[in-house]
């Protein structure tokens, strides 16, 4: 799998057909807003969305940004993961 950071999105692709993405906006200072995570349905169950999550919460650190994690999904990953406890906008 590809990961591809797309402008305010991350892209997924396997065997160069793009399978999902996961949205987010900027809000303010040091804050981005995961709002849409999207995974192709005969792509879904193979970790993509999860791995999409991961990437988002990769990029807010590097950029040095808090999360706000609007997106069902990705709210579910931010309660499931202690290790992205340090970028959760509390």
């Amino acid at each position: 799998m590809e990961i591809k950071l797309n402008g305010n999105q991350f892209d997924a692709y396997l065997e160069g057909k793009r399978v999902g993405e996961m949205t987010w906006s900027n809000a303010g200072e040091g804050i981005i807003i995961i709002d849409h995570t999207y995974v192709h349905p005969d792509y879904r169950g193979k970790n993509i969305a999860e791995t999409l999550v991961a990437a988002g919460v990769d990029y807010a650190r590097e950029v040095n940004k808090k999360v706000m994690p609007l997106c069902p999904f990705a709210a579910r990953e931010f309660q499931r993961k202690p290790e992205y406890q340090d970028v959760l906008k509390k």
